[in-house]
């Protein structure tokens, strides 16, 4: 099957790069000839807006990058996956400091966390991958605005420069990329000092006593895993009856179970009432879900992580007519156009996944569709990770969403803890699970609770990216000792059974 499919992606790869390939060089050539008019104009440069930008650049589209922030990579690369993944590291190190480097035989002396310096070493990787950025704009000949652009046609854009100063914008095609906003909870106003989002949460100045997390999704949990290995007393509370409700079911018992061994606590289907700061610390009122009696709990700090929404404040919209859902996500189509012509959406504020690489496909493939290629996004197979330790990454469907199809399938698992790298390294917390069709053995779904699932997980993808079965990942030789023997280990017990269990 595998290979049969492989034939199948050539076959196709061979066709866009022949006849449709020489018309995108005369449409190329047609949109750059002789204007002082963009090409391409992107409102927005985080993952998804840069990379659209870069990408048409590439393509030989004169395109304009316009971005409020002053600093490009947008949220994610701001105040939102870099930095925390940094912290996570740096968190990660100080408790493997404190309690597991006597157990290597490594002895080290009394063990403190500086924050400033912390924090310090998250802004410096930020700093330089943003400089990074603007060097690829300089490289590519992509034009840099620095402002906060609004419609005032649908091929002119009003930029207020951060220099006070204001401009207009051209183009004849314009990809709003303006990314996602953190989304607030009725009664509850974040201040980002005791009542904080996920960015204030990245800039906490000292480590609180107590943190309460509002909201058990990816973000609460990676940052409630950082200041509580750092030394605060974290709980989490979870409107819903589980956390991180599009995992796996199975995967997410366990996961929390782990969490709960790292002292996380978690309080679930709790809805938080009020929040009161008049007094020194923050006192939440809660009750159940479902209704009942009223609690109270004490914190320090809350970090308010109940999802994101679309940001396309300001952009006036409504102006040119540009069609939204009632969530406000701008609706488009397979090509990424709005209902008003020349003017295009991708990533966070269209319906999806609202993950930064998501984003950056979207935006490849939206300049692709505009330079006359056929762009390509796979949403059943856009990866998901949770940064904690162990980390969880998942990719297609999870086993309830199988079943809830009606189609037959067999489960393939395999531990961490019979894994020999892992047990070398004395980190084996964590499972693999393959569910695969019955019939043809594709597999449908991969979830891996392990440390680097977020990289182990790319081998299920790009299998199920050519259709393999379990078996064929289970007769690819994997080198030893690797933690990816345990993928290859739940492949083959998803269509015949394992050799080291």
């Amino acid at each position: 099957m595998a290979m049969a499919s492989l034939g199948r992606r050539r076959a196709t790869t061979l066709l866009y790069s022949s006849p449709s390939h020489k018309l995108s060089s005369i449409l190329i050539r047609r949109f750059s000839s002789g204007s002082d008019e963009n090409d391409v104009v992107v409102i927005g440069g985080g993952p998804g807006g840069y990379v659209a930008a870069i990408k048409a650049a590439q393509l030989g589209l004169k395109t304009t990058c316009i971005e409020k922030r002053g600093t490009l990579g947008g949220t994610c690369l701001n105040v939102g996956c870099i930095p925390s993944k940094a912290l996570l590291h740096s968190s990660h190190l100080y408790h493997e400091a404190k309690h597991s480097f006597a157990h290597h035989g490594i002895m080290v002396g009394s063990v403190e966390v500086d924050v400033p310096a912390m924090l310090a070493q998250k802004d410096n990787a930020v700093g330089n991958l943003t400089k990074g950025i603007e060097g690829l704009f300089k490289k590519n000949k992509v034009n840099y605005v620095k402002g906060y652009g609004k419609f005032l046609s649908p091929s002119e854009i009003s930029v207020e420069t951060l220099d006070g100063g204001n401009t207009t914008v051209k183009g004849k095609h314009i990809i709003i990329a303006t990314g996602s906003d953190v989304k607030s909870l009725p009664g509850i106003t974040i201040d980002e000092e005791r009542i904080v989002s996920s960015t204030g949460a990245l800039a906490l100045k000292e480590v609180p006593k107590k943190l309460v997390v509002i909201g058990a999704g990816y973000i609460g949990l990676e940052m409630g895993s950082v200041w509580g290995r750092l030394g605060s007393e974290v709980t989490v509370v979870e409107f819903a009856a589980d956390i991180v409700p599009s995992m796996d079911g199975e995967i997410r018992k366990q996961f929390q179970h782990t969490l709960e061994k790292q002292k996380m606590k978690f309080m679930l289907k709790t809805k938080v009432v009020s929040v009161d700061t008049t007094g020194e610390g923050v006192k939440l009122t809660l009750e159940p879900a479902a209704g009942g009696e009223q609690t109270s709990l004490e914190a320090d700090v809350v970090l308010v992580s109940a999802g994101r929404t679309p940001f396309t404040a300001g952009l006036e919209l409504e102006k040119i007519g540009v069609e939204t859902d009632k969530t406000g996500r701008i609706l488009v189509n397979k090509r990424f156009a709005t209902n008003v012509g020349g003017v295009y959406a991708i990533g966070d504020v269209i319906p999806g996944p609202m993950l930064a690489h998501k984003a950056e496909e979207d935006g490849v493939a939206c300049v692709e569709y505009i330079a006359g290629k056929e762009g390509h996004v796979d949403y059943e197979l856009v990866p998901g990770v949770v940064y904690t330790h162990p980390e969880v990454a998942s990719v297609g469907k999870s086993e309830e969403e199988v079943k809830a199809l009606g189609v037959e399938y067999r489960v393939g698992k395999f531990p961490m803890m019979a894994n020999s790298r892992a047990k070398a390294i004395d980190d084996a917390e964590g499972v693999v699970k393959i569910v695969a069709e019955k019939e043809s053995d594709r597999i449908l779904g991969v979830h891996v609770m392990a440390p680097n699932a977020g990289e182990l997980i790319h081998e299920a993808a790009l299998g199920m990216q050519y259709g393999a079965s379990s078996e064929d990942i289970a007769r690819t030789c994997h080198a030893h000792p690797t933690m990816s023997e345990a993928v290859k280990e739940a492949a083959m017990a998803a269509y015949d059974k394992p050799i080291h269990i």
